[in-house]
């Protein structure tokens, strides 16, 4: 599944482990749960059904604060030196699929054919070409680079290989800590793993399973079928990839408690390094999502208690097995091997220069979005010019905000490093907010540290909108 052209990271569209490389600790929760303690499936509750809009918080201020009106801002951001010491990272977005799932809102196309795929990965490189050239850039590294979409694997092993002699003419990423490729297990071959692998130099395979049910695969939309997963995995364990990641999503249209065991079950049996597993949502331009406007019918994804019910059973099945819970959606086996440098170091606010459609980066603190309409995004880079859409450039308060909320899904915050950095107590800043949910058991304060309870966690995108300005409340998030 992730992030970027929204930058759900944010992750394989969205994942990854604490940052261990930045001085923390994972977040571990207590062990003692009701599912821990009895086989049966834990009672119906009452919560809230699962209603259109988005859910999940990936940034901040909203996204549809953004506007063409910042451009001038965004395009001196680029053309000047980075006003500071931050890790650079670079984003590269694929947006071709073999079907459009009925839960996707991100930018992709189907139904496409070769020429125009390889249009499309010209410009890419041209623009990569254009973006190599920036003075934001200069002789800064790359710490992380990110292939996401869409599905990057959609593509050819030709194609592949076309693409990285491309862009090692403009730029390396050979000192880079991750590189994350995102997979759909229908698209890959053993000759496809191998140029990841040696080509790319892929360090992280984030491999969109979502879930091993063929009847749920179906229902949902998705391209692949269980013995497609079990193929793959067999070629990607021969590569030797530094960090493999399957995601799962808990709600998927159909799901029940058995089966979702089941799913625990499997993926525990494959082992990964890393599993990332996302709440269904359903922003409003999904399949989904439009048949409940359109029809008026009933949401048919599970409810919210639910959804988090499963996650937690998975977190604590994981657990037993030896893995370590780094974020609300992350568990991995060894946090002293596995880094999630591209979700660590965006949420701290790293510059990420962004390629391709409708892509989101961020330079020298300025917030920017490139074109969203396909034609108009490959007329721009073949006329010589960056395929700029719209910005934003949020004020120190705002930096704040968006540091704090995206580093609280880690499960905890670090009082200090906020006042090092920005000069405020957020603690005293939020005091109500935060009193409120010590109050209702989401968050406990001892000294410096606020920590998530395992309740808090679960829930945590839907606490983080208590943190936003008055004017970005109730507002349309994307």
């Amino acid at each position: 599944m992730p992030p970027p052209t929204c930058n759900k990271c944010q992750p394989s569209r969205g994942d990854r482990t604490a940052n261990r490389h930045h001085g923390t600790l994972p977040f571990i929760f207590p062990l003692q749960s009701k599912f821990m303690t009895s086989a049966a499936s834990p009672q119906k509750n009452e919560a809230g059904k699962t209603e259109v809009g988005s859910y999940f918080i990936s940034n901040y201020p909203p996204y549809s604060q953004w506007s063409k009106d910042r451009l001038p801002e965004v395009r001196e951001a680029l053309h000047s030196e980075a006003k500071e010491d931050t890790p650079l990272g670079l984003y590269l977005h694929i947006p071709f699929c073999r079907k459009r799932c009925k839960f996707c809102y991100f930018k992709v196309f189907t139904d496409v054919k070769a020429p125009e795929v390889q249009r499309y990965v010209d410009a890419l490189c041209n623009e990569i070409s254009m973006v190599s050239q920036l003075e934001v850039m200069k002789d800064r590294p790359f710490r992380f680079v990110y292939f996401g979409g869409g599905t990057p694997s959609f593509l050819s092993p030709k194609q592949l290989t076309k693409l990285a002699d491309r862009l090692h003419q403009h730029i390396t990423w050979d000192g880079a800590e991750e590189v994350t490729f995102e997979c759909e297990p229908g698209t890959l071959s053993e000759t496809k793993v191998k140029t990841l692998r040696d080509e790319l130099g892929v360090t992280r395979l984030s491999l969109g399973i979502e879930n091993f049910s063929d009847k749920l695969l179906e229902e949902n939309g998705r391209a692949h079928l269980s013995k497609q997963v079990f193929n793959a995995w067999e070629w990607i364990t021969a590569a030797k990839f530094p960090n493999v990641n399957i995601d799962l999503i808990s709600g998927m249209v159909g799901e029940t408690w058995e089966n979702w065991k089941v799913n625990v079950v499997k993926t525990l049996e494959l082992s990964p390094e890393s599993v990332t597993i996302y709440q269904m949502e359903l922003p409003f331009n999904t399949v989904y999502s439009k048949d409940m406007l359109g029809n008026k019918v009933e949401s048919p994804v599970a409810d919210w208690q639910t959804k988090r019910d499963w996650v937690q059973y998975a977190f604590e099945e994981f657990a037993k097995h030896g893995y370590t819970v780094s974020s609300a959606y992350t568990v991995v086996k060894d946090p002293s091997k596995v880094n999630f440098s591209y979700r660590d170091n965006l949420w701290q606010g790293a510059d990420l220069l962004a390629t391709g459609i409708a892509s989101f980066g961020h330079a020298s603190g300025v917030h920017y979005q490139n074109v969203a309409e396909l034609e108009k995004y490959l007329g721009t880079v073949e006329s010589g010019e960056l395929p700029l859409g719209r910005g934003f450039v949020p004020t120190e308060h705002q930096k704040l905000v968006r540091e704090m909320i995206l580093l609280l899904k880690r499960g905890f915050l670090k009082t200090d490093y906020f006042t090092n950095k920005f000069g405020v107590d957020i603690v005293h800043q939020w005091r109500d907010v935060w009193d409120g949910y010590v109050k209702d058991g989401l968050v406990t304060i001892d000294g410096d540290e606020i920590r998530l309870s395992i309740e808090g966690l679960l829930r945590v995108d839907s606490m983080l909108p208590a943190f936003f300005e008055p004017e970005h409340q109730g507002v349309r998030y994307t």
